[in-house]
């Protein structure tokens, strides 16, 4: 008799067991089912599951420990910009276009000197995107108007957002900003670092090459503790302005920080985006006491000098 109640405690005992395999399996069918609310493309790191798993959840994705062992058993993701499509798809279908898809790339220069609104009106039409929309994502993310994007080359995926590229490019740029200041300050201070970024985009459009970048920065130092105006012509090649050659009418009509014709000190914001050895010009300017420079026709390289009688005859040569 104890016998049989004995063995009918343990059939009891495997159904259950059965039943809530059953469940957890249905569970984990149903839960990969489930429709998830992706982009058209996906950029994926390089690294391990474990990885990606938190890089995605860093984006929305709202990743758990099930994905994690699926993405073991379908293969490890493909690394990069990943061509998810317009097509709505379920988890499991997400998942799996991880491992196998890649997206078309479009090769995209920033080069340093170049305004951010330029280079968003270079990038737009080969991405097919609103240069406008760009701008406004830019300055909807980004913690400064300009300056904060770092000369690259990139690769951008066809189908990518505007959102989603701004988002990209301030992570990546910002990242590489820290490296920089990590190097040489052992910290990264935003505004401290930012302050320096104007500086930088100064000499970026004043210098002719990257050698006189420290000769210039030491002109912008000097002049600025002597209280003197900078009265350069490269901070108003801002914006939309990034080209122009600057004319006496625009001097004159431009009442923007920009002028520093007009008003003592540093613009408010940056006039571009640079390179590190404009930014390390900036943060280690040469030993000098220039106080002017003019660019030499002949070599396309500047004349610098101490005092102003210098500085017209250097002119008139």
């Amino acid at each position: 008799m104890n016998n049989i109640i004995g063995k009918v405690k343990n059939l009891r005992i495997f159904l259950i067991s059965c039943d809530l395999i059953l469940i957890f399996i249905l569970s984990i069918f149903f839960y990969l089912l489930l429709p998830i609310k992706t982009n058209s493309v996906v950029f994926i790191p390089q690294g391990s599951v474990a990885k990606i798993i938190t890089q995605l959840n860093k984006n929305n994705y709202k990743m758990s420990s099930i994905d994690k062992y699926i993405l073991y058993f379908l293969g490890h993701p493909q690394s990069g910009w990943i061509n998810i499509g317009l097509t709505p798809l379920n988890r499991v279908e997400f998942l799996h276009k991880l491992t196998i898809a890649k997206a078309a790339l479009e090769t995209i220069t920033l080069i340093p000197g170049e305004t951010t609104e330029v280079f968003f009106e270079q990038l737009a039409p080969k991405l097919d995107l609103d240069a406008k929309i760009l701008m406004q994502e830019f300055q909807k993310q980004s913690p400064f108007k300009e300056g904060m994007l770092f000369p690259e080359t990139y690769k951008f995926p066809k189908g990518i957002t505007e959102e989603l590229l701004i988002k990209y490019l301030l992570s990546y740029s910002t990242n590489e900003f820290k490296k920089i200041s990590y190097k040489i300050f052992r910290e990264y201070n935003e505004n401290k670092w930012h302050n320096y970024i104007i500086i930088a985009s100064i000499i970026q459009k004043e210098a002719a090459n990257n050698q006189e970048m420290p000769i210039v920065s030491s002109v912008i130092r000097n002049r600025l503790k002597k209280d003197m105006k900078l009265q350069m012509d490269g901070t108003l090649n801002y914006g939309k302005y990034s080209h122009e050659k600057i004319t006496p009418q625009r001097i004159r009509q431009d009442d923007t920080s920009y002028n520093t014709y007009k008003f003592n000190g540093i613009p408010k914001e940056a006039v571009c985006n640079v390179s590190i050895d404009a930014i390390k010009a900036a943060i280690f300017p040469a030993k000098s006491d220039y106080l002017y420079f003019v660019r030499d026709k002949k070599t396309n390289k500047h004349i610098f000098s101490t005092n102003l009688k210098d500085h017209n005859k250097a002119i008139k040569n």
